[in-house]
């Protein structure tokens, strides 16, 4: 039913157990199949290329966190406003989201996707011996097992899966695994012993718990004090910091030693990928703060200097029209009263000239009698 998921898994699993199978192998890969520590990196590197597909992702789940937070204020608003009309308030939760390009779904996409790569190795790896009675096994006997193929792993390669060992623990075996299933391992390296898995299952436990731990923590310290104030995140923050771990130590027994491999790697590449993801974001975000306060010194005024204002053009000429005015009636009231001043100076001049002809005892006769210039500069501004 879920074909669709466990080939993909099992190819991946395939090309890397292949890759390390020749290198543990020294060029051999038959001679180096059956190395445990050949299987062990296969099944993290199956983890690393699962996350590194899913890098992209992961960044905007980042980015889509942030933006939330960023939007809280306003999101409680739209609830305090619409708290009574719910459908309301989820058309305008839309419309807030359409216009920041908010997508929450991005924000657990990487998490939804890393859950049927999960069920899928846990089946893959569970498939490798189905000599078991439980749920999902075919109840096959230690030969028939070993010459069944597992999805695109050939039969071959299943006898060299059971035969891999880390410190003499199978890597597809749990400590709870029940006798039947340990028997399987029989002809293929001998039956394991409980002791052995306990020495190497107890490790990958409690580096898995505090890895667990310590990414949520870190993730928790990145959020803004108004998310962690909310009820939901802070419940949400003391499952991630202080159950999920617990789980996965009390968990443990119960799991193959492949699959916590896989949360030790992939705990490790998460705590990794944050301080990288997390480190370039917080650069990008400060770059951008040092861009805007640049603008902002380049458009201020510089020190001493006034700031001038544009004026329109009409209103420069009509001004200049204005300014024009005044000069043009100084000129013409000088005009005027240099003309007066001239005629004043004429009547002086001939009223002294009268004087003096008056004074001679002279009384002038009609071919003695002048023009006088007073009355010919009259007559000239009648006929002006």
């Amino acid at each position: 039913m879920l074909d669709f998921i466990y080939y993909p898994v099992s190819w991946i699993l395939w090309f890397w157990h292949r890759i390390f199978g020749f290198v543990f192998g020294l060029g051999d890969f038959d001679k180096g199949a059956s190395n445990g520590f050949a299987w062990a990196l296969a099944v993290v590197f199956l983890v690393f290329t699962l996350r590194l597909v899913l890098y992209k992702p992961f960044v905007k789940q980042v980015r889509t966190t942030r933006q939330m937070q960023e939007l809280q204020p306003q999101i409680k608003e739209l609830q305090r406003k619409y708290k009574n009309d719910r459908q309301k308030m989820a058309v305008e939760m839309q419309k807030l989201q359409k216009e920041h390009g908010f997508n929450p779904l991005m924000g657990c996409l990487p998490v939804l996707a890393q859950v049927p790569v999960f069920i899928g190795l846990y089946h893959v790896l569970r498939s490798f011996n189905r000599t078991g009675s439980g749920i999902g096994q075919l109840h096959m006997t230690p030969e028939q097992n070993a010459m069944t193929p597992n999805y695109v792993f050939s039969a071959h390669d299943v006898q060299s899966f059971l035969s891999a060992r880390i410190f003499g623990a199978p890597i597809s075996a749990a400590i709870t695994s029940p006798k039947a299933t340990l028997d399987a391992y029989a002809d293929f390296g001998g039956i394991p012993h409980v002791w052995n898995m306990v020495v190497v299952a107890v490790p990958l436990m409690i580096v898995a718990g505090l890895a667990t731990h310590f990414n949520a923590r870190a993730s928790v310290a990145r959020q803004s004090a108004e998310a962690a104030a909310n009820p939901q995140a802070a419940l949400m923050n003391k499952l991630a910091l202080w159950v999920f771990p617990l789980g996965v130590v009390v968990g443990g027994p119960f799991l193959p030693i492949a699959i916590l491999l896989y949360w030790v790697a992939n705990n490790i590449w998460t705590y990794g990928q944050q301080h990288l993801v997390f480190g370039r974001i917080d650069k990008e975000e400060q770059q951008k703060k040092e861009e805007a306060i640049e603008r902002k010194a380049q458009n201020a005024p510089k020190p001493g200097a006034k700031p001038t204002a544009k004026k329109k053009s009409g209103a420069a000429e009509t001004s200049a029209a204005d300014a024009d005015k005044p000069a043009a009636a100084t000129n013409g009231t000088a005009a005027t009263t240099t003309s007066d001043s001239t005629s004043s100076s004429s009547s002086a001049k001939a009223g002294s000239a009268s004087g003096k002809s008056g004074s001679s005892g002279k009384s002038p006769g009609p071919g003695n009698r002048k023009r006088s210039g007073n009355r010919g500069r009259a007559n000239q501004k009648r006929r002006r």
